[in-house]
């Protein structure tokens, strides 16, 4: 009879140390097969140089090299989960599969079909909370209903935090000697999953003392390097949340741990109302009558809108993956307001660009933008785009950086008057939700 082995199954835990599920599998009975798989029901909506999958791909590369240290290795493979487990089923005599929680429409639907078929053949699924502080009904409010309002939720989310008990640092190194030896688990090359290398790199973190330090002051410039860089290093976890909230306390700052809040308020309100992935949190915004207007959203994600902080963010983005925290709320309400398009089609465009792009993060700031969201700017509301680079980019830095042809003829017209584009979006609005 083969060995019987424990399965531990990296998602968006990209992260040897300091991961809950993965430490837990390596203290149980059963020596450990740890495996990543690249899923065809992911990779099939993505363009074939996506830096995130590059991305994915070197992470797992050096988990690979780092396990084979302990005589051990990480099983790559590329499939739906469904057919890499049945696969595993006959391959492995499996006891147990261990993974960390992912709370995700999609992620909810594919864990409870693998968990299906495990039990059929009776093996235990284990799950464990890795990438959150606090998820699901944690914070809650008295009545058990779910707020839906950011500093309530953030006050009772400090209240129940302690830093003894939910910023335990788990050392995997101390449990390494249960891995399963076998150092040559099947591997695979990007081209193997259909990818090619991107031009496009995710960057380093920049989670420095200096940085959180500096935060709230140098965080609403564009032109200056004022944030961390740590959303993808979230978003895959090649970082721990842990280590991020223990940095933002040890340096007393109350502006980044807040940002690092505002994601687990997002995450929990996905959870809790997974019809906003596409539909309006306030229903009646569903009844605004969006322009299907393709010309005015290919300007808008070119960059050709005439509006130059508008053009300079989607520049940037288009070029890097990245795009200033300040800029998209600009770049979001111009396309919600200005130009009456749906938010659901600039979402959309932001899934498919940002490096850091996190489901719950980016329906809840696009909702944002449209006053459609929990939390939400009324509608009436309406970003100014030429006052905002009065107030964020002064000198134009920003914006020469990523608009070669600003100040000459060859830079275009703005393509709606923020007077008239205002007025409108204001009538339409007031029509629909009325």
């Amino acid at each position: 009879m083969a060995e019987k082995v424990n399965i531990f199954w990296f998602r968006r835990d990209l992260r040897l140390d300091d991961n809950i599920g993965f430490y837990k599998s390596l203290q149980g009975k059963y020596p450990v097969v740890p495996i990543f798989i690249f899923d065809e029901n992911i990779l099939n909506e993505l363009p074939e140089d996506d830096a995130r999958v590059n991305f994915i791909f070197d992470e797992l590369q050096n988990m690979r090299n780092e396990l084979q240290k302990n005589g051990s290795s990480l099983a790559v493979y590329h499939g739906t989960p469904k057919t890499i487990f049945k696969a595993l089923i006959s391959e492995f005599n499996i006891q147990n599969v261990i993974t960390n929680h992912d709370y995700e429409p999609y992620a909810k639907d594919r864990d409870s079909e693998i968990s299906k078929i495990l039990e059929h053949k009776e093996i235990g699924f284990f799950s464990f909370k890795d990438q959150v502080i606090f998820e699901k009904n944690e914070i809650v409010k008295e009545d058990g209903d779910p707020y839906v309002v950011y500093t309530p939720y953030m006050k009772k989310w400090k209240a129940t935090f302690r830093e003894d008990k939910h910023l335990k640092i788990y050392d995997t190194s101390q449990v390494m000697n249960n891995l399963v030896q076998h150092s040559r688990l099947p591997n695979l090359n990007i081209s193997d999953i259909g990818f090619k290398p991107s031009k496009i790199k995710v960057p380093k973190h920049d989670v420095t003392p200096t940085t959180i330090q500096q935060y709230e002051k140098t965080r609403n410039f564009p032109a200056q390097e004022g944030t961390s860089r740590v959303g993808p290093h979230l978003r895959f976890g090649t970082v721990s949340v842990r280590s991020m909230v223990k940095k933002a306390i040890a340096e007393k700052n109350e502006v980044f741990w807040q940002e690092l809040i505002w994601r687990e308020f997002f995450m929990q309100i996905l959870w809790h109302f997974p019809e906003t992935v596409d539909h309006a949190f306030r229903k009646k915004y569903d009844r605004v009558p969006w322009r299907k207007s393709n010309a005015d959203f290919e300007k808008w994600k070119e960059g050709k809108t005439g509006y130059p902080l508008v053009d300079a963010g989607m520049r940037q983005l288009n070029k890097t993956g990245y795009m200033h925290n300040r800029v998209r709320m600009v770049v979001a309400s111009f396309l919600c307001k200005h130009l009456l398009i749906d938010w659901r089609w600039g979402e959309a465009y932001f899934a498919e660009k940002l490096l850091d792009y996190e489901l719950s993060s980016n329906v809840g700031n696009w909702q944002w933008a449209a006053g459609s969201g929990v939390d939400a700017a009324p509608y009436f509301r309406i970003f100014n785009p030429t006052t905002q680079i009065e107030k964020f980019d002064k000198n134009q830095t920003y914006i020469k950086e990523w608009i070669q042809e600003f100040e000459t003829d060859d830079y275009p017209e703005k393509m709606v008057a923020h007077k008239q584009a205002r007025e409108r979006a204001l009538e339409t609005y007031k029509k629909a939700i009325n």
